[in-house]
């Protein structure tokens, strides 16, 4: 290899580890100024208060509810890996997702800020940018289709609450719903029958085989179903409302959080929600929700990713020291022959 070709590998490298670097402070950065600015517009008697109003049982099945939600996605990541041929630990996975996710669902945007902690991590593990970012559309996609086909059996089943959230006719909620349906069914389909990859430009995207897709769709419904339970356990200690009820608000305000990306969906979901209950205080179970499903992984989060980083970097420091220790050591073979 010539000299250029080494300078210019040396500085790609010192590219991607400055650009890393700066990733890693920025997300730490801005999931602590997340974590202050939602807190700051309630004072901690308020947020006490809202807590201590539900019932003991209801918040932890509504705790429960939220694991089961960011363990679901983690298998998301899990099956993401596999998928591009990469497959890794799962108790790696689960720390790499778990940070990601509780980070990046509070600070939106989260195909870029997510993925860019999940490149953090998983580039210690070999991946690419390219195979990060097909990571990150293999995830997308699973939100996606957990979304359409929750989302299409929601419409079915309450089509008069969406009429009147959307103002659409109960023919167009039909339309949605089948339209949903459809994209699901294609998508199947697409991994039984597309062969090759799909090309655009410099990129090749491989459709998953059909048991990955049927995967992905399982585990994005689940991830919609187990939220939706999270958020009726807290909205149940002020109404009688249906769970199937509190399933359409969610996803219905769902599919407009990933339209304006919005962090947390601040301000989408409290206003659907208070027009499914308009009679109810909502505002301290709302609260408990935002508590339990983002904040305290925001939390558990950051200190994770702090943690990881910490042990991260003490290994790097003792690869260092070895490599520049290994010249210097005396050759332990006899000096027979000299």
């Amino acid at each position: 290899m010539g000299a250029s070709a080494s300078a210019r590998i040396q500085e790609r490298d010192r590219r991607r580890r400055l650009w890393t670097h700066g990733t890693t402070i920025a997300g730490i950065a801005l999931g602590a100024f997340l974590l202050y600015r939602v807190l700051s517009g309630h004072s901690f008697a308020d947020l006490t208060a809202a807590v201590q109003a539900i019932p003991a049982s209801r918040l932890l099945a509504a705790g429960a509810f939220a694991a089961g939600s960011y363990l679901c996605l983690t298998v998301g990541d899990w099956l993401a890996l596999r998928a591009i041929g990469r497959p890794l630990p799962y108790r790696y996975v689960l720390v790499a997702a778990f940070v990601a996710l509780g980070v990046g669902h509070s600070i939106g945007l989260s195909g870029l800020s997510s993925g860019a902690i999940r490149y953090r991590f998983y580039a210690r593990r070999g991946l690419t940018l390219i195979e990060s970012a097909k990571m990150v559309l293999f995830c997308g996609l699973t939100v996606g289709l957990g979304l359409m086909a929750l989302g299409a059996g929601a419409l079915l089943l309450q089509p008069r609450l969406a009429q009147d959230i959307t103002g659409l006719g109960r023919g167009a909620v039909g339309a949605v719903a089948l339209a949903c349906l459809s994209g699901v069914g294609l998508y199947l389909a697409a991994s039984v029958f597309l062969r090759r990859p799909l090309r655009f430009r410099r990129w090749s995207i491989e459709v998953p085989p059909w048991p990955l897709a049927l995967a992905q769709v399982a585990v994005g419904s689940v991830n919609f179903a187990l939220v939706s339970a999270c958020l009726h356990q807290m909205l149940g200690a002020v109404s009688d409302v249906a769970y199937l009820g509190v399933a359409s608000v969610f996803v219905i305000a769902n599919a407009a959080v990933l339209v304006t990306n919005v962090p947390g969906g601040v301000g989408v979901i409290e206003s659907v929600v208070v027009h499914l209950l308009p009679k109810s205080d909502v505002i301290g179970p709302l609260l408990a929700f935002r508590f339990v499903y983002f904040l305290v992984p925001l939390g558990l989060g950051l200190l994770v990713f702090a943690g990881a980083e910490m042990v991260f970097r003490r290994r790097e420091a003792t690869r260092v020291r070895s490599r520049t220790a290994a010249p210097g050591r005396a050759d332990p073979r006899p000096a027979a022959g000299r």
